[in-house]
């Protein structure tokens, strides 16, 4: 018998991760693979992080192994409305803060919580295909903005909202894919057009740590709109695995039922890995670690772009991002990158083709590249790979 009359709506309206289906074809230690977004383990803080689990055991016992608050460790909530108040000089206390089993964790509650079916959600145009993801299992209708390389077309924004929209989804920093950055005159711009309309504005923020120049600049919403969402995690600048995030908002009633759906999913986020992430934040210096994660990657980075100037077409373009883990590359119009992944699969290099990161878009010409994942030497022989095959197409444009 068949499974198919018995699933959901839901789940067959959501896309598969197109991303972990690329990590299994480069698992082939051959290809260099600038697919997936990992941070580089170089950066991840092995010996600090294994003397904090043992001084959370020895000193919490057995606190650290039973069930806990749905909110999240207070002390680790604590630490990051400290932090945020500090840098953004923002107003927070712990109950402005909720624990989430990752940034993913967080997209998808505010789904459950926010989206019925045929929904307005408005998206930049390329956009994080997870968050496709998260939000597709409640088939609500997307309406993406344009990105330009000063953020979300302000004017496009303002049509959208003439449709039926619950919330804005917005990556302003260091943008995955496209590894843009959102100026100061758009934030502004995007905040007086948001500031009298009932919607939710969600400012995704896994990067914004990872500026290698100039000053970090203030979010859109927090702190200034009412329904503002933050999103925050530990992923890229202590470790992944823990699958630590944050939710920031300064309305308790949205947190109070986001907190309600998250006791029902998972009732709290592992309680180990939170006081492991905070007996680091305390014992150590967070600002030092980043310092040394931004010099990396900007290294990385750097690697490759002077790469791509050296061996790809000039008829392909790419973004040069001052921070994050990713840049984006766009084709010649007419050809498509989805096309070109399996010929590059055999050249033994991967990256991810434009068309997840769309909402509707087949064929695109566009590319995601991370960079922080290789060494710089192996970023140039990958980008070489992929120049020559790049090259052997212009022979046919």
């Amino acid at each position: 018998m068949s499974i198919e009359s018995l699933l959901s709506k839901g789940i067959k309206a959501t896309p598969p991760s197109f991303v972990r289906g690329i990590l299994k074809a480069a698992s082939d230690p051959d290809v260099i693979s600038f697919a997936g977004g990992l941070p580089n383990p170089i950066s991840f803080p092995q010996e600090e992080l294994l003397e904090s689990m043992e001084r959370i055991v020895k000193t919490y016992g057995r606190k650290v192994f039973q069930y806990s608050i749905t909110a999240g460790l207070p002390e680790l909530r604590q630490y990051i409305a400290d932090r945020y108040n500090r840098i953004f000089g923002l107003n927070l206390t712990i109950d402005n803060i909720l624990i989430t089993t990752g940034s993913q964790q967080a997209l998808d509650l505010i789904g459950k919580v926010l989206l019925d079916q045929g929904d307005g959600v408005i998206v930049e145009k390329p956009t994080y295909l997870a968050a496709i993801q998260a939000f597709s299992m409640h088939r609500p209708v997307f309406y993406p903005v344009e990105l330009t390389e000063e953020g979300m077309n302000p004017e496009q924004l303002a049509n959208a909202l003439q449709n039926p929209v619950k919330f804005v989804y917005a990556i302003p920093d260091f943008q995955n894919p496209t590894g843009l950055t959102y100026s100061a005159e758009n934030r502004r711009h995007i905040y007086e057009i948001l500031k009298d309309r009932n919607v939710v504005l969600i400012e995704d923020d896994p990067y914004g740590e990872l500026r290698f120049d100039g000053e970090r600049l203030p979010y859109i919403g927090a702190g200034k709109l009412p329904n503002s969402i933050l999103l925050g995690t530990f992923s890229k600048t202590v470790t992944p695995g823990m699958r630590t995030g944050f939710i920031i908002s300064e309305n308790k009633e949205l947190l109070k039922y986001i907190s309600i759906a998250k006791e029902a999913g998972d009732l709290h986020t592992n309680i180990f890995s939170q006081y492991l992430i905070w007996d680091y934040l305390a014992n150590n210096d967070l600002e030092v670690h980043i310092a040394k994660i931004k010099a990396l990657y900007q290294k990385q980075a750097q690697a490759m772009m002077d790469a791509m100037d050296k061996y790809f077409p000039s008829t392909v373009k790419y973004t040069k991002p001052h921070g994050g883990m990713f840049l984006w590359v766009t084709l010649p119009e007419g050809v498509s990158a989805m096309s070109l992944f399996p010929k590059a699969l055999e050249r033994k290099v991967a990256f991810v083709p434009g068309d997840p990161f769309y909402t509707g878009t087949e064929k695109a010409n566009t590319m995601r590249l991370n960079y922080t994942n290789a060494d710089c030497e192996t970023i140039e022989e990958g980008i070489h790979r992929l120049g020559d095959l790049l090259s052997t197409l212009q022979l046919f444009l």
